[in-house]
Parts: C-alpha cells; structure tokens; sequence
C-alpha cells in the first residue's frame, strides 16, 4: 500500500468517525430537546423519556432539522404552550453545543 493509498484511508476513517459522532450529537440533540419541551408541557418521568425518544424519531422523517421543529411546535400548540420558533431553535443551538461536548467526552 503506497503512502497516497494510507493517507486517502485516514482521511475516509476520520470522515467515517466525524460523521458517526455528528448523528449521534444531533440524535442527543434531539432527546434534550424533547426533554426541554416536556417539561415545558407539563410532562416527567416515564412520559417525559417516552416523549423525548419521539422527538428523536421525528427526526427521521426528512433530513434537516424541519420535521423536528415541526413536531415540537404542534405538540406545544396542542397544549396551549405560548413559544416562538426562534425560542425553539435558539435552544436547539444551546444543545446542540451541549449533546456534541457530551458525544466527544464519551458520555
């Protein structure tokens, strides 16, 4: 294997990493959030965890950020929860920040 061919490996193993800890970051992300957002909605325990690996799960519906957004919204319009979008997103930038140092520290 040339010395090319090593390094062209290196940079495809650390891709690979990269990418695998930014999902995971954005999945973490997400369950913060969807804690966040249930406390917000009156919810804890069990429902509370149940409510935030369904905010993980919206995640899957289209790539982007959009379709969590969206469900998080709803849910707080169904419940009469007065919260802009801005609010919203503003804390997903406050967690994404935490889920990514969580996700590097091993956590």
């Amino acid at each position: 294997m040339s010395e090319f061919d090593k390094r062209e490996e290196g940079f495809e193993k650390k891709f690979a990493l990269d990418e695998e800890q930014k999902f995971r970051a954005e999945a973490r992300r997400n369950r913060l959030l969807g804690l966040w957002a249930a406390e917000k909605l009156g919810i804890s325990g069990e429902a509370a965890s149940a409510y935030a690996k369904e905010v993980v799960a919206a995640d899957f519906e289209e790539a982007g950020d959009g379709d969590v957004l969206r469900k998080v919204m709803a849910d707080f319009a169904a419940k009469n929860v007065a919260i802009t979008e801005q609010a919203i997103r503003a804390k997903m930038s406050e967690l994404v920040a935490v889920a990514a140092a969580e996700v590097k520290a091993g956590k």
